[in-house]
C-alpha cells in the first residue's frame, strides 16, 4: 500500500505542540508542521504520555479510516503513516505518525463549522438543518455514515471546517478529516480489545445530531445507502493489510470484526 512509510524517517526537527485535547481521553494529542516546501505539510502523533511516551494507536486508525472511505466511495483528507524518529521534551522516540497535506486553496481561509454557523445560523435551526439549507446534506450523510462503522467519538464542531475565499465569494466544506479517536481508540491492553464490544452505543461528541451514532445514523435516508460501494469480506484484506508490522493482530481483529458487523447493520438501525 503507497499509504505507509516503512523506511525509518528522520523527523527530529520538527516541533510539536498540544492540540485541543478531546472526549476526555488521557494523555495528549500533539500537532506539527513544516512550511518549508512548497506545500505546507502537517503531522500528528498518537495518544503522548509524559511517562510512558506514545502510548495509543490513533494514527493507525487514521489510516483504517481511509481506506474504508477509499472502499466504500467517500472524499477524504488523504493521510500518510510514517515511521519516523521525532523529538519531544528532550526525548527522542521512534514511532508511526500521520502526515497530510495542506488542503486550502490559494485565497481561502478556515473556519471551524462551529463558528460559522454560530455567525451565519437563522432562528433556531439545528448544525443538521443549517448543513441542509447550505447544501451540504451529501457531505453530512457520508459523514455520519462513517462516524458510525468507525464509532468516531470525537466529531465536534472544531472537527469539520468551512473554507471560505473572500474575494471570489465562495463557501466549501472541507474534506473529511480527523477519525483518530475511533474503534478501539480506548484499549490499552489486549483483555481490553477481547472485552470490547463492536456494536456498543458509546457516547460519543458530535456537533451535527446526538451524542449517539445509531441515533445520528437514522437521519440519514435508507435509500442513500444504496449510493455507496459495498463493503464485502474479501475487502479485509485492503483494510488492514501492512497494519501487522504497526500494531497487535488482536487489534487489526477487533477492528475489522466492528467494523463489518456495524456495516451490516446499517440498514436496521
Amino acid at each position: 500500500m503507497n499509504d505507509i512509510i516503512k523506511e525509518l524517517t528522520d523527523l527530529r526537527y520538527l516541533n510539536w505542540t498540544k492540540s485541543r485535547k478531546s472526549s476526555g481521553t488521557a494523555g495528549s494529542f500533539l500537532k506539527s508542521y513544516d512550511d518549508t516546501g512548497t506545500i505546507k505539510k502537517y503531522y500528528k502523533i498518537s495518544d503522548f504520555d509524559t511517562t510512558l511516551g506514545i502510548v495509543g494507536h490513533e494514527c493507525v486508525n487514521e489510516i483504517i479510516a481511509q481506506r474504508l472511505m477509499n472502499i466504500i466511495g467517500i472524499e477524504h483528507l488523504e493521510y500518510k503513516l510514517i515511521h519516523a524518529l521525532i523529538h519531544i521534551g528532550g526525548m527522542e522516540y521512534e514511532t508511526f505518525l500521520c502526515e497530510s497535506l495542506d488542503y486550502k486553496k490559494a485565497g481561502e481561509q478556515k473556519i471551524t463549522l462551529e463558528d460559522f454557523f454560530a455567525l451565519e445560523k437563522r432562528g433556531e435551526e439545528t448544525p443538521f438543518e443549517f448543513c441542509l439549507r447550505n447544501g451540504w446534506d451529501d457531505y453530512v450523510y457520508k459523514m455520519l455514515i462513517v462516524d458510525y462503522l468507525l464509532l468516531n467519538r470525537d466529531r465536534h464542531g472544531a472537527n469539520i471546517e468551512v473554507l471560505r475565499d473572500s474575494k471570489k465569494k465562495t463557501v466549501r466544506i472541507a474534506p473529511l478529516f480527523d477519525h483518530g479517536l475511533s474503534l478501539v481508540c480506548r484499549c490499552r491492553s489486549l483483555k481490553e480489545v477481547q472485552e470490547f464490544e463492536p456494536l456498543e452505543d458509546k457516547r460519543v461528541q458530535a456537533f451535527i445530531g446526538s451524542s449517539s451514532t445509531a441515533e445520528n445514523i437514522r437521519l440519514v435516508p435508507k435509500e442513500y445507502f444504496d449510493k455507496l460501494n459495498p463493503l464485502k469480506e474479501i475487502d479485509k484484506k485492503q483494510l488492514l493489510e501492512d497494519l501487522e508490522e504497526v500494531i497487535d493482530t488482536s487489534y487489526l481483529e477487533k477492528i475489522w470484526e466492528m467494523i463489518w458487523k456495524r456495516w451490516c447493520t446499517l440498514y436496521d438501525i
